[in-house]
């Protein structure tokens, strides 16, 4: 299970998403330097123990509202190949030296487990407890399952979210597709927006509003992708 290491990360990731976050499309301050708090989300573990996973929860009060983001990061003690535009920054990290934070939606290694979860196959993880499961992360799948492992295929953006079409492999020689899955990353939350209705699973989430109030809302729907 994930171990949550008690140090300093220069810059944080607060500094770093605030560079990053205006460059981004669903972002919704246009023209003004975001000001971030932590507001909440989950981890999944890498089975391989190498890549750290990430699913978090920023709110910008810089404008006439707060707007909650979400952002699934990534942390590596290497570069990911082919990666580079994905990478939010290079911080040093206390304990493990210099990491490489990535954009999670990019990320294989976060793809495959964010699929487990939806397959009910990986648990979620608390954000800041080591070795603790959150049991107020909701995840389900409706129908046929589709079992990994899974090839990251497309990311596009779209209107406040980002796309992930994955393949999932039936294991033949050829590599062959059983399987085609959109999962659509929820970037800009909505407290209490919930359904799901025609969507083939979804994770469900919670966090909190600058007034400590907890609320919950998608944070990933997924859909048959088109072929």
């Amino acid at each position: 299970m994930a171990v949550i290491h008690r140090t300093t990360l220069s810059p944080s990731k607060l500094e770093l998403l605030t560079a990053w976050l205006p460059t981004q499309p669903w972002y919704e301050g246009a023209g003004r330097r975001p000001e971030l708090t932590r507001a909440g989300g989950f981890r999944l573990d890498d089975p391989r123990g190498e890549v750290g996973i990430d699913f978090m929860v920023v709110t910008d009060v810089s404008g006439d509202r707060p707007v909650s983001y979400h952002v699934p990061l990534t942390y590596r003690g290497a570069p990911l190949e082919e990666a580079d535009h994905a990478l939010i920054g290079t911080p040093e990290h206390g304990v493990l030296g210099q990491r490489w934070v990535y954009d999670g939606a990019h990320d294989p290694v976060l793809v495959a487990q964010l699929h487990a979860l939806i397959q009910g196959d990986a648990e979620p993880q608390a954000q800041s407890v080591s070795h603790t499961p959150d049991p107020t992360v909701v995840a389900s799948f409706t129908g046929a399952s589709v079992p990994g492992p899974i090839r990251l295929t497309a990311v596009t953006e779209a209107p406040h979210a980002t796309d992930i079409v994955v393949d999932a492999l039936n294991g033949s020689a050829d590599g062959a597709g059983s399987g085609r899955l959109t999962m659509r990353v929820t970037r800009v939350l909505r407290s209490g927006e919930t359904d799901v209705e025609g969507t083939r699973g979804h994770v469900t989430a919670g966090w909190r509003l600058p007034d400590e109030t907890e609320v919950r809302g998608v944070y990933v729907v997924v859909m048959d992708a088109p072929r």
